[in-house]
C-alpha cells in the first residue's frame, strides 16, 4: 500500500486547494493571483487546517521564480521598449526611487534599520507583470499609446529589479544583513559581482545567442513537440543552474537572459506557447509559498502599518506616476490610466522580500507587511481601474495624444 509522500501532499494540497481558490476568486471578478496567495495562507503553518511542507514548498517555488523570469525574458521587446523611452525610462526609475523613499521612510517610522527599511521600500515599488498585463488585455490597451508606456514602464521596473537581485547580496553586510565575507572590502565586492555579471551577459550574447536557437532548431527537426517542450525547459533551468553555479549571479537574472536570447529567435512564440503551462504551473506554487510565509495576525497587532503600506502603493506610487507622465506633457487620461495600472505590486515583490529573508535583510514582520499590502492592492486594483476607465475621458482603449 502506497504512503503518502511529503512531495506527494504538498502539491496535492498546493494545486488542489489553488485551483478551488482560484475558480473562487475569478467567480468574484478577482484576479486568481488572490486565490493562490490566500491557498498558501490556507495550508501555512499560521493557521489551522491541513499544512504543506514549506521546506518543499520553497523549493518548488524557485522553480517558478525561474520560469517567470524566463517568460518575462521570452516578452522582453528591445524595439517595444524603444518607442516609448522618453517617459517609460526616466519615469519608471523616477517612480521606484519615489516609492523607495516612500517605503524607507515609513519603515523608519515604524524603527526598523536601514538596511530592512530600504529593502522594504524596494519591494513596495515594482508593480505585478502578471495584474498589468491581464488587466491590459481585459480593457483592450495593449497597442494604445497608454498602454505601450505602461508595458514599457514595467519592463524597465523588471529591469532594475533584476540588478537589484543581483546587487543585494553584495551589499548584505553593508546593509546589515548576513554576508559570507563581512571584512570584504565593498568596492572590491562591487567590481567582483559586477564582473561576474558583464562575463555572464557576454557569455549569454556572444554564445548563447547562437548555442540556444541552433539547439531548439535541431529539436524542431526531430518533429517532437514533446522534445521541444522539455528543450525549451531545459534551457531554462540549465542556464539558471549554470548562471548561478559557474558565475554567481542568481537563478533569476540567468533565466531573463536565457529567455531574452531566445526571444530573438525564430522559435520564440512556440518556446513562449510550449512553456506556458509549466510556467503557469509553477508560478501558481511560487505565489502559494509566499502566502505560506504570511501570518495573518499582522493584521490585528500592527493595523498602522499596514495602512500605511496600502497607501504607499495605491497613493503614493501612484500619484507619483501620475505626476510624473503629466510633467512630461502627456493627458490627463492617459496619466491616470498608467497610474491605476501601476497601483499594486506582485512578484518581485515577493522575490525580493523572498531574497531579503534569507539574507537577514528584513525580519517576518516586514514580509507579512509585503504580502498583505500585496493583496490588498491586488484586490482593490481591478475596480480602481474599473473606476477610471469609465469616469477620465482618454483611459478607455482610445489612444490619446499628448497635449
Amino acid at each position: 500500500m502506497h504512503q503518502d509522500t511529503p512531495l506527494l501532499t504538498t502539491l496535492a494540497l498546493a494545486l488542489g486547494l489553488a485551483y478551488l481558490l482560484g475558480l473562487l476568486a475569478n467567480r468574484l471578478r478577482m484576479p486568481p493571483l488572490i486565490g493562490y496567495l490566500c491557498t498558501g495562507i490556507v495550508i501555512g503553518p499560521f493557521t489551522p487546517g491541513p499544512l504543506a511542507n514549506q521546506a518543499l514548498a520553497t523549493e518548488l517555488a524557485e522553480i517558478g521564480v525561474i520560469l517567470l523570469m524566463f517568460g518575462v525574458g521570452l516578452h522582453f521587446s528591445v524595439k517595444d521598449l524603444l518607442s516609448v523611452k522618453r517617459i517609460a525610462i526616466p519615469g519608471a526609475i523616477l517612480q521606484i526611487i519615489g516609492a523607495t523613499l516612500l517605503g524607507w521612510l515609513l519603515g523608519t517610522l515604524l524603527g526598523w534599520p536601514l538596511g530592512q527599511s530600504l529593502v522594504f521600500g524596494l519591494a513596495l515599488s515594482v508593480a505585478s507583470t502578471v495584474v498589468l498585463l491581464k488587466t491590459l488585455q481585459k480593457y483592450g490597451l495593449e497597442q494604445t499609446e497608454q498602454g505601450r508606456i505602461a508595458i514599457g514602464w514595467l519592463i524597465v521596473e523588471d529591469l532594475v529589479m533584476v540588478l537589484t537581485l543581483v546587487l543585494l547580496p553584495a551589499l548584505a553586510g553593508l546593509l546589515g544583513g548576513q554576508t559570507n565575507d563581512a571584512q570584504q572590502n565593498l568596492g572590491a565586492l562591487l567590481l567582483l559581482t559586477s564582473g561576474k555579471v558583464i562575463a555572464f551577459i557576454a557569455f549569454m550574447l556572444i554564445i548563447g545567442r547562437r548555442v540556444i536557437p541552433w539547439v531548439l532548431e535541431k529539436t524542431v527537426w526531430t518533429g517532437s513537440r514533446e522534445l521541444f517542450r522539455l528543450g525549451v525547459l531545459s534551457i531554462a533551468l540549465g542556464v539558471a543552474y549554470g548562471a548561478s553555479h559557474l558565475f554567481g549571479v542568481s537563478f533569476a537574472l540567468g533565466a531573463f537572459f536565457a529567455g531574452m536570447v531566445l526571444a530573438e529567435s525564430e522559435f520564440s512564440h512556440r518556446a513562449a506557447e510550449e512553456s506556458l503551462p509549466l510556467r503557469d504551473a509553477f508560478a501558481v506554487l511560487f505565489f502559494v509559498s509566499v502566502g505560506m510565509l504570511f501570518n495573518p495576525q499582522i493584521i490585528v497587532d500592527q493595523p498602522l502599518a499596514l495602512l500605511g503600506t496600502v497607501l504607499v502603493i495605491m497613493v503614493g506610487k501612484t500619484l507619483a506616476a501620475w505626476g510624473i507622465v503629466r510633467l512630461y506633457g502627456y493627458a490627463n487620461g492617459v496619466a491616470a490610466m498608467i497610474a491605476a495600472s501601476l497601483a499594486q505590486i506582485g512578484e518581485f515583490s515577493f522575490i525580493l522580500a523572498t531574497l531579503g529573508l534569507s539574507l537577514g535583510l528584513i525580519n517576518a514582520d516586514a514580509n507579512a507587511l509585503i504580502i498583505a499590502g500585496a493583496l490588498i492592492s491586488i484586490l482593490l486594483n481591478p475596480p480602481l481601474f474599473s473606476v477610471l476607465t469609465r469616469t477620465i475621458p482618454g483611459t478607455g482603449n482610445q489612444p490619446e495624444s499628448n497635449q
